[in-house]
């Protein structure tokens, strides 16, 4: 029979530390894991991308207020369900113990147990209720049961980003958000309404938990090592007050922001929030799951570090400039050639000032990540205190002379201070950045030019709308070939050399 120390012996063969590294392989690792993560993100958007098209067609602004609305809730829940183990035990230099992960999984079940009883204690309160109706507290109390579940395959998750084994770590992902969006369309249909995303939640989470055991197993056990939690919490409690703050930002926030406009408008604002984040799940969290062990792992070789940082920024505006910009050309044409997206025409202003917010932050949230990375979390509270009070400071003041939109004004201000990350980790590292971005910039803008001034042809039918994405992407395409293509193919080139 295998001891606890043989198991950790054993376990912990299987895991990359950083003496081991090697630039190759985990060069080798993180493009295949980048290609993974892209090629998943392709997949779940395209089945994202017709959830919400036929959402938006069966909902109402209300509903998707309901759903909006629980999801702050449980965005400020989420803070308290990790303290930011998970976070410690990935950016640790050395393989952490059998013991590490016990005692983490340990408190992890504690937790996750505690925020479940806050959800019956919240839904048994009335405010959601109250607030937008029955069917509010049973999409709670859904997401409420996830933690538990989710709990039991955290530990799982860590040791395969550890061994940066991303393609692994994408089949959950992948599954869970085939069955979670299937079942959210089919009862949609049915007309459940609102409560189909009760039943979506509780599959997902089932679903997810089983196929994460059946790709990586560990020696499941309970324990408590006080002088193993002293040193994970040394770096979780700062990395997960940073995580507080942001959710003081943004889930606090949206709570709050019900009581400033009507039920609608916190539709409008939930459905554009909504899509405007298509681009930046497809890029930068794609990359961002990636750059932290990465990253993590190569704390001491600074030059590597450097071109690693520079291609992720090349890559991901690269895709995440034209993305954005071809959404906001093409959001006011949708409402106006598709009947039953014309309720959302007054979200357009709002979904176009969100949508480039999202690509400014596109910059700031890699090198935000390396700083953790880097174990710099300092510096990260800072960043994320600032941007937590120009947020309730601004926003409030915006809905005052602008109305509901008035928050995507304030968002779309507040993107501005995105240039700080890049002073900071400049600061540590010598970066090329306006380099890797200025072509990107350029040539976004020449097809913003072209998709304007076609936006009167592109709002008479559904021809002239495709036509007018055809034309507006050959814009962006034309001009990497003919202006950028030797920095194109020498970036692509470079991803698959030695």
């Amino acid at each position: 029979m295998l001891t606890d120390t043989s198991v950790d012996t054993i376990d912990e063969l299987e895991e990359l530390s950083q003496n081991e590294l090697d630039l190759s392989a985990l060069k080798k690792k993180s493009v295949s894991g980048a290609a993974s993560y892209f090629l998943r993100t392709i997949f779940l958007n395209i089945i994202g991308l017709a959830a919400s098209l036929v959402l938006s067609w069966y909902f109402s602004p209300e509903d998707f207020a309901v759903y909006g609305y629980v999801l702050q809730f449980i965005g400020l829940l989420i803070f308290f369900s990790d303290i930011g183990l998970a976070a410690s035990l990935i950016q640790k230099k050395e393989r952490p113990s059998l013991t590490d992960y016990r005692t983490a999984f340990t408190i992890q079940q504690i937790l996750a147990w505690l925020i479940f009883a806050s959800t019956i204690v919240i839904a048994y309160t009335g405010l959601v209720e109250n607030t937008v109706g029955p069917a509010g507290n049973w999409i709670l109390l859904a997401l409420g049961i996830s933690f538990p579940l989710a709990s039991l395959k955290t530990i799982s998750s860590i040791k395969l980003e550890r061994n940066l084994d991303f393609s692994k770590l994408v089949i959950p992902q992948i599954l869970e958000q085939i069955v979670f969006n299937v079942i959210l369309i089919f009862l949609a249909i049915k007309g459940v309404g609102v409560m189909a995303y009760a039943y979506a939640i509780l599959f997902r989470s089932l679903v997810g938990t089983a196929t994460m055991w059946l790709i990586k197993p560990w020696p499941i056990g309970l324990s408590f090592d006080y002088q193993a939690f002293k040193n994970l919490f040394h770096f979780g409690a700062k990395f997960q007050i940073n995580d507080l703050l942001a959710r003081i930002k943004d889930n606090l926030f949206f709570i709050i922001l019900i009581r400033w406009v009507t039920p609608a408008q916190y539709g409008y604002i939930s459905w554009a929030k909504t899509w405007s984040m298509y681009p930046y799940n497809l890029t930068v969290n794609n990359v961002m799951a990636i750059t932290f062990p990465t990253f993590s792992r190569l704390q001491q070789h600074k030059e590597a570090l450097a071109k690693a940082i520079e291609k992720s920024l090349f890559f991901i505006t690269l895709a995440i400039f034209p993305l954005v910009a071809g959404m906001s050309i093409f959001i006011y044409p949708l409402t106006q050639v598709i009947g039953k997206y014309g309720k959302w025409e007054p979200a357009v202003f709002t979904f176009i000032c969100l949508s480039v917010s999202i690509a400014l932050a596109a910059l700031s949230s890699p090198l935000v990540n390396t700083l953790n990375a880097l174990g710099q979390i300092n510096k990260t509270l800072k960043l994320m205190s600032m941007w937590t009070v120009l947020t309730w400071v601004i926003t409030p003041l915006a809905i005052k002379y602008w109305g509901f939109n008035g928050v995507a004004i304030a968002s779309l201000l507040i993107a501005l201070t995105s240039v700080f990350p890049v002073y900071l980790v400049k600061k540590i590292i010598r970066l090329r950045v306006w380099e890797q971005i200025w072509r990107q910039l350029l040539f976004t803008l020449l097809m913003v030019a072209g998709g304007v001034m076609g936006i009167n042809l592109w709002s008479r039918d559904i021809f002239y709308l495709l036509l007018g994405m055809i034309a507006t992407g050959s814009i962006y395409l034309l001009a990497w070939l003919i202006f950028g293509r030797t920095k194109l193919f020498a970036e692509i080139k470079s991803l698959t050399s030695r």
